[in-house]
């Protein structure tokens, strides 16, 4: 498995000159990298106006690795070659290096970069990548890659402060300023000679990778896919190191990296419309900083978000007034490490009453209200405190805790919640503290710890009777002055303080059925199920030319392929048969196909864009201005079906056998709307869905890109 390594953004307060002449104080060794054994000079470039200057060096590195290891492998030192290209013109510095030693087993490849800050042209910009694809190493492979990452990040740490070191050294020795490189008086004779170094300098780039064919290093490692890519693109798109240390707090280099790479996934596939830095994060701290775990869990939590639009949860639903009057719980002030502190009497709670007069999805809806608000504090208390705040600290008194609690639908409606919250809101409770817990407790915790991430246990903290005012109790955690009154303290607690709720407001079984569907089933968004040999088309009649068709859909399961074909004719509606001839209802959707056996491309209908490839987990967003009127089909079809196969569709009966088969199976959500011709002023690079619905957990970015032809798709 190849491991890759991005580095945030990191920025130095001193100019471009200035932070080169340190840099070049590392050679040809550094005493501060004890590894670093020394360097030896093999090629040697420098135009003749002294703009460029490319250096070729060969490290010699003394790898803290255990002494059998070096004894089976017969080396004392790993040798390494760095090529540096200086361009005083442009004022960057590209640094490549690879593996010399042992080049047949591992490859190494690393890229960094210093540049002007885009900004203030008196700050200096330096990023790095790097990838390890370790081939075999005489058995020890897990153990070189650990050796390997452990060494990397450590000099990772050190690289900012010994440029520091050197600066400050500079300075002593009483020089805090270099002068930036300018041009030599420019004569005919001095063009012809740039003109040559111009071409030196070409033929100079070409010496490395030919040296290191020569040393053992095969063409397919240079070209490598694994190789970092150059860096380049400007701030706005990339993490700082300063703002991750302030926003989000004290990460290790790979965590670092993580983050990074997961955003900039991210960006491929949403363009743009990323969830928030410290959201990604969480979702990586709770997968422990795999990438891959933490993109699925946050794919299906996003694609979950949008469906049933948590993102205006806050600004259009009201509590209804029974949660309002009876629901003991409620936002206090913080505890003292800055988190937004939130209290639920539970033993003062009727959770019985609760569910028999609203149901358990009015309860959910409330707790994924709160969970908002959540978010929302954690971010202010971010700025107010000055340090990196994504987590709340939550108190629940049990006092009056009892068998009513237990009631089996209740305790049901509980399990669901935690169930939600864990999989949408992981890496938010910061603390648990669990007060006055009376001898019924532990049969609720039996029935709900099993539902509960190892994780988020650890951070439970349980007091029974009045253990909380004692040593370790409530006031390592509180301020004496916001310490509730209901627990002794000084704080008037605006919490409401429960009680029964009345029998008058219970609703009926099939009412609070009817309130359940109703708000899970508040979307603009619809399900499909995409079966191999079975697609899913919808079709959109157009009565004027020039209207715009707009489409946003995530594909949630498997990989698809998006077609849009036009008609002169309508389609036959999907019979409703017994079989379902045309349409299929499945527990993850419908599937309806519309596009007739018959029916050949080309003589019945016709293909209006080109097909386009859509992977699991991307957000797809897209627009089309049609031509003419008639009846245009958006289908979504199984990856694995060649594109011409839309004109001779399987029928539902010949693939029946094959839809129990779940690597045959895809799932979309989708939204389209029409836009009519009368209603579209601009560009299409300013056309957007009013009821696009993305997550309002991504900053405020878009992105567009100027379409050359009558459609537009983005991704």
């Amino acid at each position: 498995m190849v491991q890759k390594y991005q580095s945030p953004v990191r920025v130095y307060k001193y100019p471009f000159e200035l932070i080169m002449a340190a840099y070049e104080r590392r050679f040809p060794t550094c005493p501060l990298i004890p590894m670093f054994v020394g360097s030896d000079t093999m090629n040697e470039f420098k135009s003749e106006d002294g703009a460029i200057h490319v250096v070729e060096r060969r490290c010699k590195l003394d790898v803290d690795a255990p002494r059998l290891l070096k004894k089976i492998a017969g080396v004392d030192y790993v040798y390494f070659v760095q090529k540096n290209s200086l361009n005083s013109r442009e004022r960057t510095l590209h640094i490549e290096a690879y593996n010399e030693t042992f080049s047949n087993r591992v490859i190494i490849n690393e890229h960094c970069c210093y540049t002007v800050h885009p900004e203030n042209e008196d700050w200096t910009c330096f990023e790095q990548s790097a990838s390890l694809d370790i081939k075999s190493f005489f058995g020890f492979e897990s153990t070189v890659e650990k050796i390997a990452m452990k060494q990397y990040t450590s000099n990772i740490k050190k690289g900012k402060e010994i440029i520091e070191y050197y600066l400050r050294q500079l300075e002593e020795e009483g020089i805090t300023f270099v002068p930036r490189w300018t041009p030599p008086s420019i004569t005919p004779s001095s063009e012809t000679s740039s003109s040559s170094c111009k071409k030196q300098a070409a033929s100079m780039a070409v010496v490395i990778p030919e040296a290191a064919l020569k040393e053992g290093l095969s063409g397919d490692a240079l070209s490598s896919p694994s190789a970092p890519e150059p860096v380049v693109g400007t701030p706005d798109d990339k993490l700082d190191a300063d703002y991750i240390k302030r926003y989000l707090g004290d990460l290790t280099p790979l965590q670092e990296s993580c983050l990074i790479r997961l955003r900039q996934w991210l960006q491929e596939t949403h363009k743009g419309k990323i969830p928030k830095d410290e959201h990604i994060l969480r979702f990586l701290r709770a997968r422990d900083f795999n990438i891959d775990k933490a993109r699925e869990i946050m794919c299906q939590s996003l694609t979950w978000r949008k469906q049933h639009q948590v993102d205006y949860i806050l600004e259009t639903w009201t509590p209804p007034q029974v949660l309002q009057d009876y629901y003991a719980g409620g936002w206090h002030h913080h505890d003292k490490d800055g988190r937004p502190l939130y209290v639920l009497r539970l033993g003062q709670m009727d959770t019985k009453g609760l569910v028999r007069a609203l149901g358990e999805e009015a309860l959910l809806r409330y707790v994924l209200s709160i969970n908002e608000e959540g978010l929302r504090r954690c971010e202010e208390n971010t700025k107010v405190f000055g340090r990196p705040i994504s987590s709340w600290t939550c108190l629940v008194d049990l006092e009056g805790l009892n068998m009513r609690h237990l009631w089996r639908p209740g305790v049901k409606a509980l399990l669901r919640i935690i169930e939600v919250v864990e999989a949408n809101y992981p890496e938010t409770l910061g603390r648990l503290l669990i007060l006055r817990a009376p001898r019924v407790f532990p049969v609720l915790w039996t029935l709900v710890s099993p539902f509960i991430d190892d994780n988020t246990r650890r951070k439970f903290l349980i007091y029974a009777g009045n253990d909380y005012q004692g040593p370790g109790g409530l006031l390592d955690y509180i301020d004496k002055e916001i310490i509730p009154d209901f627990l002794s303290g000084e704080c008037m607690c605006e919490v409401p303080e429960g009680g029964l709720v009345p029998k008058s407001l219970y609703r009926t079984a099939e009412e609070l059925e009817n309130e359940d569907l109703k708000l899970w089933t508040e979307t603009i968004y619809q399900s499909a199920s995409v079966f191999k040999g079975a697609p899913h088309e919808i079709l959109i009649q157009i009565v004027d030319a020039s209207s715009v068709i707009t489409w946003d859909f995530d594909v949630c399961k498997g990989d698809i392929v998006f077609n849009i074909y036009h008609s002169k004719r309508s389609p036959q509606p999907p019979k409703k048969d017994s079989l379902g001839a045309h349409s299929i209802t499945s527990p993850g959707g419908n599937n309806v196909q519309l596009i007739d056996k018959v029916w050949q491309l080309g003589r019945d209908y016709s293909m209006v864009e080109s097909p386009l490839i859509c992977k699991e987990g991307e957000s797809v967003q897209g627009s089309h201005v049609t031509r003419w009127p008639g009846f245009y089909i958006l289908q979504w079809k199984f990856h694995s079906m060649p594109a011409c196969a839309a004109s001779s569709l399987p029928r539902v009966d010949d693939v029946l056998a094959s839809l129990q088969v779940s690597s045959h199976k895809c799932k979309v959500m989708y939204y389209t709307e029409v836009i009519g011709s009368e209603d579209f002023r601009g560009s299409m690079t300013s056309l957007e869905s009013s009821h696009s619905g993305f997550s309002q957990l991504s900053a405020a970015t878009t992105s567009s890109s100027q379409s050359h032809s009558s459609s537009m798709i983005s991704r």
